[in-house]
Formats: C-alpha cells, structure tokens, sequence
C-alpha cells in the first residue's frame, strides 16, 4: 500500500506543483492583506476578522501542526504543501547556476538561523500583530528567492542549507515512522530496460544523495525518486530506527547544540519570559538602579516596531530595558537549561565507558521525542488562547498536555536505553540511564512550567 502511495506522488508531481501554487496564493494573502488593515479591536472575532483569522492560521493551525504533521509522516511539508520552497524551486529555474560556496555548507547554519529568528520575534512580538510576521516571513522568503537566483538550478539550495526551520524538521523528522527506503543492493544491480533509450533521471530538489541515504532528516517525501533504479520505496519503520541506529555513525554536533541550546532552551525561553516572575523582578530592579543612579533613558527610549514592540495605541511599547532584559532572560535560561542537559548526558555518557564525543551526540538524540513536544505544546499555547477568546473551550486540554509530556519523557528514556546499550554492559547501561533521568525531568519540568505552577 504505501508502495503505491509512493508512486502515486511520483506520477503526480504536476498535481502536486499545482497545489503549491494555491498555498503559495494563499500564504501571501494571508501574509499581506493584514497589514493593510487596522488592527483588531477588542470585540473581533476570528470568523470576523481577517487579521484574527490570519494569526490563528499562521501561528494556531500552521507552525504547530506543520511540527506534528513532521514526526507523523516526515517532511512531507517540505516537499508537497510549503510555499517558501515551490517558490524556491520555481525561482531557481532562472538561477545563475553558480555553485555552490563553502561558506553557505557549514553545519551551524540552522541552528544560528532558528535561534535568531526565535529571539527578534520575541522582541517584536511576531505572534500577535500582522507586521511583524510579515518582516520574520517575508524577510525569509525574499531571502530564499535570492538564493534561488544565484544557487544551483532547479534546486532548493534555500531549504537545504539556510531555511531557519530545516534543522528543526531534520531533527522532528527523524521520529517519523515513514520513510522512503533506499536498497543499495538493488540499486547497484539495477539495468537500464532499453540500453539505447534515455537514462532514467531524477530531480532532488533539496540535494540529498539519494543512494547512500538512511534516514530521513533531509528528504522532503516529495516522491519523485520512489521507484527509482527499483530501490527507492515509501515504507514503514520503527520511529527509534533512525535515531538508534542511524544517527549514531553520523554525529552532528551543531545539530546536538540546535537540541540542547535551541529547542530545550532557546524555544523553552521564548514560551516563558512573558510570564515569568523572574523577568519581572529582574526588570524592576535595573530599573530602580537606573533611577536611583538618575539614568532615565533606558526608561524612557523605545525603537520603531520593526526593532522592538512598539504599539502605545495598545497599550504594548517595549523600552529599550524591556529589550536588554527579554535577550538576557533567553539567552541566560537556554544556557542554564541547556547546560545542565547536556551535563547529565555529558555524565551518562561517561558513565558508560571512556570519553567519547560521538556517544555524547548519540545520547543527545534521545531528547528529540521531548524537544519536539515541548515546541509544539508551547506553540498550541496560540491556538488555545485565541480559540478561548472566542468562547471555544476544552475542557481536556490540561490532561492532554500533562499525558503528552510524561509520553514524550518516556519516550526519550526508552531512546536512551535502547542507544545506551549499544555501548555498554548492562550494569553500565542501568547506572547510565541515571543522569538521564534527571536530565528528562529537568527538561520536563521546564516546560510543565509553563501550564502549571511547580
């Protein structure tokens, strides 16, 4: 069955290029129109209001879902449905073909990418005014068709290298139980059907090397190599298949930082300062030194809304205190949280033997299951806070969440068992698991935080 799923996007691709064009439509509409319109008063509705409607859709159905629908069925976003790359790809038809620099290679990319995207978004307030979605996305799609312009042809290089959500989706995508195998053997042994004809081809847009390919951190499940060479094939798997047994023979460090420092803390940070006590406290106290000391201008001085919440009409100006403490709360407490996880599994991993960095990279990939609940969880935040100001309530939610992070904890310590036994003895194995534990509950607790006083 899912044989046929898979040759079915691969005969369908102008189908599918057709669909993209309508989200395409769709997704500069609903990113334009609402700038072009007062924003909403107290007594709008979703239903009733474009710019509503627009925020519900970006940041309560887009971002969360679009994570969910990563760990369900891959990145099947990426090579079907997301506008950024039909663009990309229609763009680079025209592309000067250059190749591609070396700069443009280095692995740090997406997790510099994400963590600037998520800390100016914070400052400007991207998820409730239309603006400044319109700066972070549209800056990125702008960005993207440049790319296009001068970088390889008929390519995604965008996607691949400088997105600044890729690196969350490689790493999400690795949990998904559906993948597109590649059988070597079979590819080796493969015969053109008519020697004299044209060699079979493939376009994979996001430059992933289809033969040596075991995972599916960066194929975008578009379809168009299934059936390739008789070796290519949308098929099931175990969703601890990748992260066991494949992301061990390829430690990423920059990718370990993006789990560590950008999705366990960064992310974590972003979700908490606005309602965190301690960014208050920490507020009020640099600023009475500020006015004991008779330096008011921190105080006083805003910047444009492009640099920092400015909306005084709403009652929601950022200072330029307000500034410094919202970038010192996230960078300090993703440091803080992302430290003391990466020193339990720093601990686990010695506790299984000799030192060894790639073990440590290993063990990391466990936290994925929790990093990508956390995310989506503190993303449907939007989705439940705009819904309960229309009237919609669920009742079950709190349960839900509550049963998803245990889930995802325990998920990630089944990972960390199972990766730990590749490398140890079983008595190692047991004491090892230890420090993870803490490193589980420590990362749970942060984002319980966020729903429940602890």
């Amino acid at each position: 069955m899912l044989r046929e799923i898979g040759d079915w996007l691969m005969r369908n691709q102008r189908a599918i290029r057709a669909t993209q064009w309508i989200v395409v439509v769709a997704y500069l509409a609903l990113l334009v129109a609402p700038t072009l319109l007062p924003l909403p008063s107290r007594t709008a509705h979703l239903w009733t209001n474009l710019t509503l409607f627009a925020q519900f859709v970006f940041w309560g159905l887009w971002w969360p879902f679009v994570l969910l629908s990563t760990v369900l069925v891959g990145r099947m976003w990426c090579g079907l449905l997301c506008p950024e790359g039909a663009i990309t790809e229609a763009v680079s038809q025209h592309s000067r073909g250059l190749a591609i620099p070396r700069w443009m290679r280095w692995k740090g990319w997406p997790f510099v990418a994400f963590a600037a995207t998520t800390i100016y978004g914070q400052m400007i307030s991207v998820y409730q005014y239309p603006k400044p979605a319109l700066v972070i996305l549209g800056f990125s799609t702008v960005a993207a068709i440049a790319t296009a312009l001068l970088w390889g042809r008929n390519k995604r290089v965008w996607c691949r290298f400088l997105c600044p959500v890729t690196g969350v989706f490689a790493v999400l995508a690795k949990l998904a139980p559906l993948h597109f195998r590649v059988d070597s053997q079979a590819w080796d042994s493969w015969r053109k059907p008519h020697p004299r004809g044209p060699a079979q081809l493939v376009n994979c847009a996001p430059l992933v090397p289809i033969r040596t390919m075991k995972g599916g951190s960066a194929c975008h499940m578009c379809g168009r190599c299934s059936g390739y060479r008789g070796a290519v094939t949308l098929a099931r798997r175990s969703p601890n298949h990748e992260i066991v047994h494949v992301a061990g023979s390829d430690p990423r460090p920059m990718e370990t930082m993006l789990i560590l420092f950008g999705l366990l803390g960064i992310a974590a940070a972003a979700f908490h300062w606005s309602g965190s006590a301690i960014y208050v406290e920490v507020k009020q106290t640099l600023a009475e030194w500020l006015v004991d000391h008779g330096v008011m201008w921190p105080l006083e001085t805003v910047a444009p809304w492009w640099i920092l919440t400015n909306y005084p009409d709403l009652n929601d100006v950022m200072t330029l205190l307000d500034g410094a403490v919202l970038l010192g709360y996230i960078l300090v407490m993703a440091i803080g949280a992302g430290g003391a996880v990466a020193a339990c599994v720093a601990l686990s991993t010695r506790l299984l033997g000799r030192w060894s960095s790639a073990r440590f990279h290993h063990l990391v990939q466990s936290l994925i299951p929790l990093a990508a609940c956390g995310v989506f969880l503190g993303l449907s935040m939007t989705t439940v806070s705009l819904l309960r100001n229309d009237g919609i309530v669920f009742s079950l939610i709190g349960p839900l969440r509550a049963a998803m992070l245990i889930g995802a904890g325990v998920w990630s310590l089944w990972l960390g068992w199972q990766i730990a036994g590749l490398y140890g003895s079983a008595a190692r194995r047991v004491v090892a698991l230890l420090p993870l534990i803490v490193a589980v509950a420590a990362s749970g607790a942060v984002w319980a935080r966020l729903f429940w006083s602890l």
